[in-house]
């Protein structure tokens, strides 16, 4: 079995003193190294994706007038209206600086799109449009996907249930998750619609001994 590790928007714009902070966002930045140390030893390619935002993206609160949290349409589809993140070339659009970037083989970036969103690696919200991720991952054979990162329900959850709608043998590295929680138990409802949908939950151990 074909498998790699992807890294969902391990960026400081996601991690304490960010403009889009997860709590606790930052404790995933050692269980990615220690995954990726796994994959160098065993020759599994890495996969990271970055939000990369124009700054007049419309999922901006302030760029649809709107109050940060709340929720609307944009472009004809649902939308949280977000703070300002990620906006690309900027230091809060950079990967997390603890991170040990040097391992990633390949870098995908999301999101660009000023009139719609893109929560998924693959996909933008509205399937109108794809990453290259797909291809990427198809070009090397890889059939399994150990999927980690920010945040657990939004881009981590949209990113999985794409991975198994494409026929994806998917893991979830669970502890290498956070979630914004909007509302409370939002992460722990992702990671049972992730499972329920097929996906596997997985602990750090389990992925360092193959199993």
């Amino acid at each position: 079995m074909n498998s790699a590790l992807l890294l969902i928007d391990l960026q400081n714009d996601f991690c304490p003193g960010g403009a889009l902070a997860v709590a606790d966002g930052d404790a995933v930045i050692s269980v990615a190294n220690q995954a990726m140390a796994f994959c160098r030893r065993t020759g599994i390619p890495v996969v990271a994706s970055l939000d990369w935002h124009p700054r007049h993206h419309g999922s901006f609160a302030v760029n649809a007038g709107n109050e940060v949290g709340g929720a609307g349409l944009l472009d004809g589809l649902p939308q949280v209206w977000w703070p300002v993140h990620c906006v690309q070339d900027t230091p809060g659009a950079q990967l997390h600086p603890r991170l040990h970037y040097q391992w990633i083989d390949k870098k995908i970036l999301k999101g660009r799109q000023p009139d719609i969103d893109s929560y998924s690696a693959f996909f933008d919200n509205g399937h109108r449009g794809q990453t290259e991720l797909d291809d990427w991952l198809r070009a090397l054979g890889i059939t399994h996907l150990t999927v980690m990162g920010l945040a657990t329900d939004y881009c981590v959850k949209f990113t999985v249930l794409d991975a198994l709608s494409l026929g994806y043998r998917t893991d979830v590295l669970a502890e290498g998750c956070r979630g914004v929680n909007l509302a409370a138990g939002d992460s722990r409802q992702a990671l049972e619609e992730m499972r329920r949908h097929g996906a596997r939950l997985v602990t750090l151990d389990e992925v360092m001994r193959g199993v």
